[in-house]
């Protein structure tokens, strides 16, 4: 199983971003799905969060500007960030945990980084 972060880039203040993560690979099921994001000279940070049925969760420090989705049917999730702040410019990395096929078919669980997707907002 894989996951393939994109949609980063250079913008500016006051915009927007759509950041997506797929998973690929011989998935059963995926549960919850992350987004984190880590600015340089700092912790990793969980932003956002949200389950296979739906429940979301944010960080406090970005509710109502970071939006978490995702399309079970294509293994995907979305952050969407609005209003962005030159302290948003981090790399934005996406995680996974579910249940995938291994070698024998025997569904086995798995958790997962994305390579990250470099976000950078100028003021």
């Amino acid at each position: 199983v894989q996951l393939q972060a994109s949609g980063g880039g250079l913008v500016s203040a006051g915009g927007s971003l759509r950041l997506s993560c797929a998973a690929s690979g011989s998935i059963s099921s995926i549960n919850t799905m992350e987004w984190y994001l880590q600015a340089p000279g700092r912790q990793r940070e969980l932003v956002a969060t949200i389950t296979r049925s739906g429940s979301t969760n944010y960080a406090d420090s970005v509710k109502g500007r970071f939006t978490i989705s995702r399309d079970s049917a294509k293994n995907t999730v979305y952050l969407q960030i609005n209003n962005l702040k030159p302290e948003d410019t981090a790399v934005y990395l996406c995680a996974a945990e579910g249940l995938h096929y291994d070698d024998s078919g025997t569904p086995t669980a798995f958790r997962l980084w994305g390579q990250g997707t470099l976000v950078t907002v100028s003021s």
